[in-house]
């Protein structure tokens, strides 16, 4: 039976898991928005589900991908896209936007309440306003704003955001979209002669080219403020020709095209039965489009299915929970029940990594590039990276401190993930500084793993400092065993950092002409190198025991924090991807945390609680 107790926790996490890969039910008379959210469409460069358009757009709107209402109902984000889309009235009375800065809120007359949603119908008379002061604030650099311009620029930005997925499909407090759609064929010959007519200079019906062209004029507006393009190129031949387009320009294209797309008329009479409540006509109507973007877009509709699997599974999420769970084992593991309780963190923590590689390599698929394109993939992978070194330093070592730390940087680079997420599409195109494809796949991979390394490194020697300093828990052994792991850690940090930034030498050569142009981002990875250089000369040199190198690492974790994170904020450079506000007290808040730790691990060890449980000290100075 003992031998059995292991797999209880990795058998119930296995469940837990299985139940977010099944598809969700509809209620009877319910609208099928989960099936509409598989339908592929073209947004930021690229293809992509309707339902990671709903989950990004409500992210960067409302801050997260649920809304809760005023009556307590909470609304997914594909049933509060099928509202902003299909029925703009209900939408605008959603409390979807935020906005906490009282400030803000002062400019419109109100008081700070408890409460920080507000409706679009609540704001809607404030937007020339907003448009102002917004337009203002756009025209100071990131890093100098106040946080009444942070707010308004948020909150500018995320009423146009809106607003374009208010016009995406058809015109805002449009009433019956199909039957204008009929309308528009139905007179387009007569408007297309008329059109001819004029221009050669001959008679023509003036009345029937004035309606034509007002419907035009309509639609090319509708084209104009669109944010999703729906409708996708025509087949001919074999072949596409063409991009994907909004239905306001496949409307006005139609005109010397093949007639009116399909696709645009299933999406009018699809927001024709949601506004009438109509659930089966709503339900048959996306089966039917979702058949025709099988049929003549198979490869944009496959990767969408694909990504709605990924987004509905969450495997970043699913990790995360997984990753506390092993730690929450294996610390059950120090107090009792070790054999066992080990052996079930160490089967949790082979299931998380499972699921963060599931999600790590689907994000690659989706992409079709290398797993690190930005600051959102970076963190992703040096989690993974991460953990498949703990886990390896478990095998070697066998006492939990690996897979230890494993789990913790897991779920705190995962945590950091998740709120880089917040500013919309993850799996956006690429920054031109890194749209290298063979260079991307060595450079910036190797680089990053050497971040992974210093990382666990440095986790290594928090909890050396941490177990000396305010518990007699760290013996000569255990001290001895966090002193070869953090030793040989290094030496993989280095090695990684020394060959990644060499890669990235000969990437900006190939890329700008020049090896080294003293970047930022360059800069950081070369003080990585050289702080590893130096640690390990230290500790060869007998210059610093335990003690000492343990400070040094806990200092890297400063050098590639910033490195990895703080150069992008600076503004300069050609790796600067943005200065992020939210970001920065955080950074700050960690890197004053490892300087406090150094100087609690500088204290005599007289004050170091596992010094003082032997009389001759289990620490090297």
């Amino acid at each position: 039976m003992k031998r059995y107790l292991p797999w209880i926790a990795p058998v119930l996490a296995a469940l837990w898991l299985a139940s977010g890969w099944r598809a969700q039910k509809i209620a009877p008379g319910d609208f099928d928005t989960a099936a509409f959210g598989k339908i592929p469409v073209f947004v930021g460069g690229r293809v992509k589900p309707l339902d990671t358009v709903a989950r990004n757009s409500l992210v960067i709107i409302h801050g997260k991908q649920t809304l809760r209402l005023k009556d307590g109902v909470t609304l997914d984000a594909m049933r509060w896209l099928s509202d902003t889309m299909f029925n703009n009235a209900v939408a605008d009375s959603h409390p979807a936007f935020v906005i906490n800065n009282p400030d803000v809120l002062g400019m419109f007359g109100w008081r700070q309440e408890e409460r920080k949603y507000f409706s679009f119908a609540e704001v809607a008379p404030f937007l020339k306003k907003i448009d102002e002061q917004g337009e203002k604030a756009a025209g100071i650099e990131s890093a100098q704003r106040t946080p009444f311009q942070t707010g308004v620029m948020n909150l500018r930005n995320a009423l146009d955001l809106y607003e374009r997925l208010k016009n995406s499909i058809q015109p805002e407090g449009v009433a019956n979209f199909s039957s204008e759609i009929d309308a528009y064929e139905k007179a387009m010959p007569a408007g297309t002669d008329a059109v001819l007519h004029q221009q050669k200079g001959e008679k023509f019906d003036a009345e029937k080219l004035n309606a034509f062209a007002a419907m035009a004029a309509r639609y090319e507006k509708l084209a104009a403020m669109a944010s999703v393009r729906v409708v996708p190129p025509e087949q001919h031949d074999g072949a596409m020709q063409g991009d994907w387009q909004p239905v306001g320009a496949s409307l006005v294209q139609s005109i010397i095209g093949n007639g009116i797309s399909p696709v645009a008329k299933i999406y009018a009479q699809l927001g024709d039965d949601y506004r009438a409540g109509d659930a089966a006509s709503f339900n048959r109507r996306v089966s039917e489009l979702f058949s025709w973007m099988a049929e003549h877009q198979p490869r944009a509709t496959g990767r969408a299915k694909y990504e709605f699997l990924f987004n509905q599974v969450a495997p970043f999420y699913q990790a995360m929970t997984l990753y506390v769970l092993a730690f929450v084992l294996v610390c059950g593991s120090w107090l009792g029940w070790s054999r066992t309780l080990n052996r079930s963190a160490f089967l949790v923590l082979l299931l998380a990594l499972a699921v963060h590689t599931f999600g790590l390599v689907t994000r690659m698929i989706l992409q079709g590039r290398p797993p690190v394109t930005n600051l959102y993939s970076s963190a992703i992978f040096i989690g993974f990276g991460t953990v498949v070194l703990g886990l390896m330093l478990e095998r070697i070592y066998c006492d939990g401190i690996g897979m230890a730390c494993a789990s913790m940087i897991g779920f705190i680079t995962l945590i950091i993930a998740h709120h880089l997420a917040a500013s919309g599409d993850t799996l956006e195109m690429l920054q031109a500084v890194l749209d290298t494809n063979i260079w991307l796949a060595t450079h910036v991979v190797v680089v990053t793993l050497g971040y992974s390394a210093m990382f666990f490194a440095g986790m290594l020697a928090i909890l050396y400092v941490v177990r000396g300093v305010f518990t007699r828990s760290l013996t000569k052994d255990s001290a001895a065993s966090l002193t070869r792991m953090t030793y040989g850690v290094v030496c993989f940090a280095t090695l990684f950092s020394f060959v990644g930034t060499v890669l990235g030498g000969i990437w900006a050569d190939q890329s700008w002409g020049r090896f080294w142009g003293w970047d930022p981002k360059e800069n950081g990875a070369l003080l990585i190198v050289l702080w590893c250089a130096l640690v390990l000369h230290a500790r060869w040199g007998g210059f610093i025991r335990q003690r000492g190198l343990m400070v040094m690492v806990l200092f890297g974790n400063v050098i590639t924090s910033f490195s990895w994170f703080g150069v992008n904020m600076l503004g300069v450079g050609l790796h600067s991807y943005g200065f992020m506000q939210k970001a920065f007290p955080w950074l700050v808040g960690f890197v004053v945390s490892q300087l406090a730790l150094m100087a609690i691990a500088s204290m005599p060890l007289e004050r170091w609680r596992s010094f003082a449980r032997a009389a001759d000290g289990v620490v090297e100075k």
